[in-house]
């Protein structure tokens, strides 16, 4: 009996052992409740007076290999081992924690950079051309009968742009209308009066500053310059900037805006806000004639020209 008892108990602490590197610590069986506790610890079933006697720890030097131990609990000829829990069953406790998946992190794009200098209408880090020649020799290159667009079969005359060679305020609106035609200089008639009325708003006169056209000949009915009338009278526009070097350059009208800027954003949406070109400030506003038309607009304008006064009187 002695013999049986110690075969058994010799069984039973392999099993534990093996079960502890498991990371086993209770079994759920048909069998009174066993405790698994440490080595030197003493597991004891409170419904009967069996008490495990203590097992001592046995050094290995190298862990015991066990090929299929499922197999080998279910061979053993103890009774005891016989009803111990298949490793299956063991493998579906809750003390077995569930593995944590990585965490993967997808780490975001870089976003692409822009230059500072990008706007709207382009690189505004690149300044006007240098020129040498006069507003004299623009004045001549164009004539007196120029023909080089259809506008030349209605108009009265040719209407050059006029002012201070040397302004830092440039005014520059859409085309000649029939009091400017007929005169020969632009912004004369009652939309060119308003005109000298903001002028004079901010503190300056009309002889300070430089007053122009996109176009230089009246369109019939005072329409708007088709494209290609624009495209032959622009480029002089365009010389005359480079010669007078405005600081800041104020378009009348949605016209005069899109074409100068070269874009198709409204005047509405632009007004109020410097924009640039080639370094210098464009302040696009609206046109004298339409406020006249609508005077409740005259406020909004009036804004618009109290922010080129005060950038001007900055730069004193």
């Amino acid at each position: 009996m002695n013999e049986d008892l110690s075969i058994l108990i010799s069984e039973l602490r392999e099993q534990v052992l093996y079960l502890q590197e498991l990371g086993v610590t209770s079994l759920n069986a048909d069998l009174p409740e066993i405790k698994v506790q440490s080595p030197k610890s003493k597991i004891q079933n409170p419904k009967s007076e069996f008490v495990v006697p203590d097992i001592p720890i046995i050094q290995k030097t190298e862990p015991q290999k066990v090929e299929n131990p499922q197999s080998s609990i279910r061979n053993s000829n103890s009774p005891l081992l016989s009803r111990l829990p298949k490793l299956s069953e063991v493998s579906a406790q809750k003390d077995f924690p569930t593995p944590i998946q990585p965490r993967v992190e997808v780490m975001p794009k870089k976003p692409v950079e822009i230059s500072p200098t990008e706007t709207l209408f382009g690189d505004i880090s690149q300044t006007l051309p240098e020129s040498n020649e006069t507003l004299a020799d623009i004045k001549a290159e164009i004539g007196p009968d120029c023909t080089r667009c259809t506008l030349c079969e209605k108009r009265t005359q040719v209407v050059n742009s006029v002012g201070k060679p040397t302004a830092k305020l440039m005014f520059i609106g859409e085309a000649p209308g029939a009091d400017e035609d007929a005169k020969g200089e632009p912004f004369v008639g009652r939309a060119g009066q308003l005109l000298n009325k903001i002028i004079e708003a901010i503190g300056m006169k009309r002889e300070d500053v430089f007053i122009g056209n996109v176009n230089r000949c009246r369109p019939p009915q005072n329409r708007q310059p088709l494209p290609d009338e624009v495209v032959h009278c622009k480029p002089f526009l365009l010389r005359e900037i480079a010669i007078v070097r405005p600081k800041v350059i104020v378009v009348l009208g949605n016209t005069a805006c899109q074409n100068l800027l070269d874009t198709k954003v409204g005047i509405t949406k632009l007004r109020g806000n410097f924009q640039d070109y080639f370094g210098v400030k464009v302040m696009p506003t609206f046109h004298p004639a339409y406020l006249l038309r609508d005077p409740s607009k005259k406020r909004e304008t009036w804004e618009d020209m109290k922010n080129v006064r005060d950038y001007l009187n900055s730069l004193e």
